[in-house]
């Protein structure tokens, strides 16, 4: 009638029609599937089973879907527990979610809150003096402290059609997700790309913190998901830089060499690529666990050739790296694009002492008649890494923290990690673990511009620092496998380990400090 496409009202059954089977997209054909399939509704259900799937389902802001949601959001109670004001701002949101939304608006929620007690008295569910009581009463909204797991929640359903067969039906599930854990990494993220993001040119982040057997407790696919839903811990894959490193002296341990052998940092030329130290400096003769502490790049070029670019590929592909693994020297570097939540499960492998550790969500599916659907089995894993292979490796990533290019990151108690940072400052990365938690924290940029002197040994490092202190209080400090065995955690960088050979300096105070 108005000659154009305008929004217009609906019935009931016509919107719960549309959040069931449409989108909201504006066209005639959607609103004529609406129309049939609204009679549809009207000739399978009752009208109060109508109105029940339509708020069960109904966007009622800040991320809600259904009263009952919407309830545990807004007020922290079930909907069954709802006071008659309470109830009002919910139903009042129905007109436009995010302009009452109380969390955005409270003035605009309070003042449609009111509205809707008014129209209750016009339609005689209430009083007059009802009402103004209601009004009068000084309401104290409740502030559940902010959980946006929305990330989580969309890798989650990602998922689901490969453990139950959905038909249209409601499902109750049981996740892995630790909430206080998940409000710290969102704060955590935030709070630090927000911070020293302009000014280091460093505009994204993400976070994925992994119990050792592999469950996910966290999971911040980006700053913020009302900016973009793209999730970059499970969805994008980056080059890792150094912290690909710990396939290649994994590799190096099993194909025979050891912590103290000795590796040597010079420039290098394989085929005319002349890796660089990061440093643009060099140490002569070094040994493996000084190697990895100060991330020396031509040391893991050349121990990659000594033990074959295979042999690395296919450890890597043994901890969860998934792909067709390219041979190529640089992969010594981090070339090999990975995912964040991939990368952060092979750590854990070292958390746990040398099993496989799959990151998983998902618990238990029930149906809303409380049928179990599926329940995940505690399934023995297998061991993949020797335990004094997993030793020697947590003993030369603890020496990253405590004495390397990770002390930014340095804990308290016994943990270990790596940094990494890709060519020209595009990604940085920081993958850490204690005996109870795996963590790991990617920051960069979408398009893949350069940051401003971004590596993962700062503002990686700190967020994972300042994450790892909050997900560990009140807990006590464990030993890493085969590392620290009651040891004071404050005592925990064990002296490097001696080469075999003198290993000179470029001038002599490294010559002594190269040492210790």
């Amino acid at each position: 009638r108005a000659g154009r496409i305008v929004q217009g009202g609906s019935t009931i059954p016509q919107q719960a029609a549309k959040n069931l089977f449409l989108t909201p997209k504006r066209s005639i054909k959607r609103k004529a599937q609406e129309v049939l399939l609204a009679f549809w509704l009207e000739m399978k259900f009752s009208k109060n089973e109508i109105l029940t799937i339509y708020l069960n389902r109904v966007y009622l802001g800040a991320g809600t879907y259904g009263v009952g949601a919407a309830a545990r959001k807004y007020f922290g109670k079930s909907a069954k527990k709802l006071t008659i004001y309470e109830s009002a701002l919910l139903a009042g949101l129905l007109k436009a979610p995010s302009h009452y939304n109380p969390k955005i608006d409270p003035n605009a929620s309070r003042r449609r809150t009111h509205q809707v007690l008014k129209n209750m008295v016009n339609a005689g569910y209430l009083s007059k003096s009802q009402v103004a009581t209601l009004i009068k009463k000084r309401f104290t909204r409740f502030r559940p402290p902010t959980v946006d797991s929305r990330f989580f929640t969309e890798w989650i359903l990602s998922q689901l059609d490969n453990y139950v067969s959905l038909n249209n039906r409601d499902l109750i599930i049981k996740t892995t997700l630790k909430p206080a854990l998940q409000r710290a990494a969102e704060r955590h993220v935030a709070a630090s790309i927000s911070k020293f993001g302009k000014d280091s040119n460093a505009h994204q982040g993400a976070l994925v913190a992994l119990d050792p057997s592999g469950a996910v407790r966290a999971l911040v696919g980006g700053k913020a998901h009302s900016e973009s839903s793209f999730n970059r811990a499970t969805q994008g894959s980056r080059q890792p830089g150094s912290a690909f490193k710990l396939f290649v002296y994994l590799a190096a341990l099993e194909a025979g060499m050891s912590p103290a052998s000795p590796i040597e940092d010079a420039p290098i030329n394989i085929n005319g690529w002349k890796p660089k130290n990061f440093n643009k400096r060099y140490q002569g003769t070094i040994s493996m666990d000084r190697a990895i502490a100060d991330s020396v790049n031509s040391a893991a070029v050349r121990t990659a050739q000594s033990v074959g670019l295979k042999r690395i590929a296919d450890t890597a592909s043994r901890l969860g790296i998934p792909g067709n693994i390219s041979i190529h020297p640089s992969i010594a570097l981090g070339t090999y694009e990975v995912r964040l939540i991939d990368l952060t499960a092979a750590y854990a492998v070292f958390a746990n002492g040398g099993h496989t550790a799959w990151p998983y969500g998902i618990i238990e599916i029930h149906d809303h008649k409380g049928t179990t659907l599926y329940e995940r089995q505690g399934s023995r894993l297998n061991k993949i890494v020797k335990s004094e292979h997993v030793s020697a490796m947590n003993r030369m990533l603890a020496d990253v923290l405590y004495i390397g290019t990770g002390r930014a990151a340095k804990l308290d108690r016994p943990a270990a990690g790596k940094t990494g940072t890709s060519q020209n400052h595009r990604d940085a990365w920081f993958i850490g673990y204690t005996s109870e938690l795996v963590t790991g924290v990617w920051v960069g940029n979408d398009d893949g511009s350069p940051m401003i002197n971004v590596t993962g040994g700062s503002l990686p490092a700190r967020i994972w620092k300042s994450f790892m202190k909050d997900a560990h209080q009140g807990l006590s400090a464990g030993a890493l496998p085969g590392v620290y065995p009651k040891q004071n955690p404050n005592q925990l960088a064990p002296k490097l380990t001696k080469p075999t050979s003198k290993p000179p300096g470029n001038n002599f105070f490294e010559k002594i400090l190269s040492w210790f």
